[in-house]
Parts: C-alpha cells; structure tokens; sequence
C-alpha cells in the first residue's frame, strides 16, 4: 500500500507540474519579451523566446510622457480605488440588511437581483452609453462616468457577503440591541471588526474588475486617449501602423499592470480564501 502510494502520489505531482508549466508558460514569455531590446527585429516578434540582448527601451518608453501610459495607469488606479471603496461599502451595507432584517418583500427583491445578476452586463451597454453622455460622462468624463456605473449597482452582488454575516451569531445584535444600540452602530462597532476577511474579498473582486475591464471602458472612452484605462490604451497600441514596433511595449506594460494585482493577491490570500470559505454558505 505504501509503495502504490508513492507511485500515485508521483503520477500526480508530475501532472502538476506539467499544468504548471503550461499556464506559467505565457506568462514566462511576456516578462522576457519585456526586456528584449527594441531594436532587435525593429522590436517586433521573433522566433525565440530568450532574448539575445536584454534592455529596459521599453520600461522607458512606458514613462515617456508621449506614450500617456502614465496617464492611462492613473486612470486605472482611480477608477479601480474609488470603485474597490464604493462596491465593498454598498455590497456590505445591502449584506447586512439582507441578512439580519426580515421586511416585507425580502424574499422576492433577494430572488430578483440574483436572477437579473445573471444576464450579461454588455447587454445594458447601449442604454447605459446613451444615460451616461446625457450627464457628461463619456469621452472626456470616462473616468467618473466608468466609477458610478461600477458602483450603482453594486448592492446586487450581495450573496457572498450576505452568507458570511448569516455565519456571524444573532445573538451579538440582540445583546447589543438589549443594551441599547442602534443598528448603525452594531453594524461598525461589532460587526464590521469580525468581518475582516469579507471585507478583504469583496475589496479585491471590486478592484479588479475596472483593473481588467476592457469592453465597457473601450465604450464610454471611445475616441478620448486622455480618458483610456491601461487595458484600451495597451489595446490601441495593436492597432497603430508600427505593430512590429509596439509589441515589446505591449508586454512592458502587461507586465506592470499585472505587479499591483500579484502584490495585493500575495499580500492577502489568506483573508480572501477565508473570505470565500466564510461566505459559501446557504444563507
């Protein structure tokens, strides 16, 4: 038994290993095409994957005030901080209602958003676009236009949030509620300290949305560089005439887009596995 084991247990770490392997692959590729130098092949692609001469031409260019990388991180950053902020508050002050209180028609408005939060949201886009340039929100006004609608509607993400406080024992809001508190400060004197980790996952799932958001962005920008996230601005970099030239630059700034999500995931894995453990129950 123990030698059938071992052959089983070493069947398994090398099929590991291979997906390893093949999902890191990619990436392996796009930090080392990073650092070729531009002037190999006009900075285009090549045939092999080390690079002959390793440089930092595109790192530099990225930080050229001509390419607006700078300028389209900082629009990232932005929409992403301010969205992170807004989605966790509204997701954990609609958990909590739903969880604790029980009104009339709780029921049907829980059934309803979960049944509306699984239509794709691309199908709103035309609406939203045309809502949204009726304020000034398009082009020029991107940036807050892409903020609001990430958060408007943010409160039907309630159920992850909402099955982790179902977790969290009544009891703490009765006593409180016996010695006098309001519900306002049973949600931020009690609760909010035991919901750490909830907390934590729902910031992480609002950040990187607008992070990665691509299509919608692309929608309500179209036509302002001033106004592109990362992920347009890199996009647009494939359609200029100097492909060949743009494509070492297009892995530089892959690769710094994806250093602040790494360092935030590897900074706090253990609070978002426990914030979705916590929260992946029936409530």
């Amino acid at each position: 038994m123990e030698s059938k084991r071992r052959i089983t247990n070493t069947i398994i770490y090398i099929i590991l290993v291979l997906i390893s392997i093949i999902w890191l692959f990619p990436f392996v590729c796009l930090i080392l095409q990073s650092f070729r130098s531009y002037n190999e092949m006009g900075g285009g692609m090549v045939d092999y994957i080390i690079p002959k001469k390793f440089s930092l031409d595109s790192y530099r260019f990225l930080f050229d005030p001509s390419s607006n990388f700078v300028n389209w991180y900082k629009n990232t950053l932005i929409i992403s901080v301010f969205v992170a902020i807004g989605q966790t508050v509204f997701v954990l002050c609609t958990s909590y209602v739903l969880s604790r209180m029980r009104f009339k028609g709780r029921e049907l408005l829980m059934r309803f958003w979960l049944i509306l939060g699984m239509f794709p949201g691309f199908l709103s886009m035309i609406c939203l676009y045309f809502l949204l340039k009726q304020f000034g929100l398009t082009q020029e006004g991107a940036v807050p236009g892409l903020i609001l609608i990430s958060v408007a509607s943010s409160g039907m993400g309630y159920y992850i949030c909402k099955g982790f406080f179902d977790t969290l024992p009544k009891a703490l809001d009765e006593a409180a509620r016996i010695d006098g508190a309001t519900r306002a400060q049973i949600f931020f004197i009690m609760i909010i300290p035991l919901a750490k980790p909830i907390i934590i996952y729902q910031a992480l799932v609002a950040f990187m949305g607008p992070w990665c958001d691509y299509v919608f962005a692309s929608y309500v920008a179209f036509g302002n560089s001033a106004s592109y996230n990362v992920a347009v601005g890199l996009q647009r970099w494939l359609f200029t005439g100097d492909y060949q030239g743009y494509f070492t630059r297009f892995c530089a700034g892959g690769v710094l887009v994806a250093v602040p999500v790494t360092i935030l995931f590897m900074c706090l894995q253990k609070y978002y596995v426990e914030g979705v453990t916590g929260g992946a129950v029936k409530g």
